[in-house]
This record gives structure tokens, sequence and C-alpha cells, in this order.
């Protein structure tokens, strides 16, 4: 038997495994302000429309981050979906993108631009293209595809630990506007989808 064959037969520890995915994330989640997330609270209870945007793995966090904010009643809306509206001005455009240099992405912030609309990016890359775009940012010093000097050393796949913590940041977030409503949301939302 191969050297190959033997390594994806070895057994694993799950709980050890988990320990080092959880002990990443505690320590990359510890570089976040307070005041950078009631920053970008304040501004997702601005008013306006508020639109997501992202690409691959990021896509779906970003994904989950939009479907809570409907639960809790906020118009929001994931960019290229068909029933997305244009965004005019003093919306809010939501990015998130590890490389910060995600061409669609970058694309997305540019029209938002555009059209005047506030541009917030969840980034892992301070010195890309899209961080020198938006308005305001938010640095998640995660792991990247760019595979960066600068990074965070992680066990992990490149980009995971960049996709992990945004979904806890974001979740996190979340729980401070669920907490903070004035809707009595229950348990579960009414207006989570009932056609599944």
């Amino acid at each position: 038997m191969s050297n190959t064959s033997d390594k994806n037969t070895e057994k694993i520890s799950v709980q050890e495994v988990i320990g080092t995915i959880l002990e990443e994330n505690r320590c990359l989640l510890l570089s976040l302000s307070d005041e950078a997330a009631q920053d970008l609270i304040r501004r997702i209870n601005s008013g306006g429309s508020i639109f997501c945007f992202a690409q691959g793995r990021s896509g779906f966090v970003l994904r989950c981050f939009c479907m809570r904010l409907m639960h809790l009643g906020y118009q929001v809306y994931f960019c290229g979906e068909t029933i997305t509206p244009a965004i005019v001005r003093d919306d809010l455009l939501i990015v998130l993108s590890g490389s910060g240099e995600t061409p669609a992405t970058l694309a997305a912030v540019k029209s938002a631009k555009e059209h005047h609309a506030v541009t917030y990016g969840i980034l892992g890359n301070l010195e890309s293209a899209i961080a020198a775009l938006v308005d305001m940012c938010i640095h998640l010093p995660g792991t990247t595809k760019l595979c960066l000097d600068h990074e965070p050393h992680s066990s992990q796949m490149a980009g995971s630990l960049f996709e992990q913590a945004a979904f806890l940041f974001l979740e996190a977030l979340i729980l401070n506007l669920y907490q903070k409503s004035a809707k009595d949301v229950g348990p579960l939302s009414p207006r989570h989808a009932v056609i599944e």
C-alpha cells in the first residue's frame, strides 16, 4: 500500500481537529473591535435597503447573513438574484471578500458607488482594490486564496479561516440585532419560509 493510501486511512481525532479550527477562529476574532461592529450595525439600521454581494464560499456565508436580516424584517437583497431591484442613493452594499480582489465583487462596489450607495467591505486584505474603493471596511485578517506573507498561520486550506471567521462575526451581528429588536420575532421568525 502506498504512503498516500496510508495517510487516507489514518484515524483522526475529530475533537482535536475541531479544537484547532475553534482556536484559530478565536485568535482571529480577538482582533475585532466593538466600535467596528457597532458602526456596521448603525449602517444596517440607517433606513435604506441593504444589498449583499460576494462570490464563491464567501457568497454562501453572506447569503446566510442576508437571510437572517430578512427574518428580522430588513429590506435586504442578494445582488444577482432575479428579484433584486436597483440600488439607489443611501442604500447600503455589504461585500465580503478574503482577497479584496474578486473581479465581480469589485464591479459591484463600483456600480453601487456610481449610484451613490454606501459601500461596506468585510475584507481579508486591506491592501486591495476593493479596500481602496469601499467607503468603510472591517478587516478580518484570516487566510485568503492569495496566501500572502503577512497572513496568519492556519492549518486549514487557504480561505477557510477567513470564511469561518466572517460567518461567526456576522452571526454575532445578527444576535446583537435580534436582542435589540423591538419586534418579538420569537424563536422562529414569522418571516421564515413556509414553502420549502
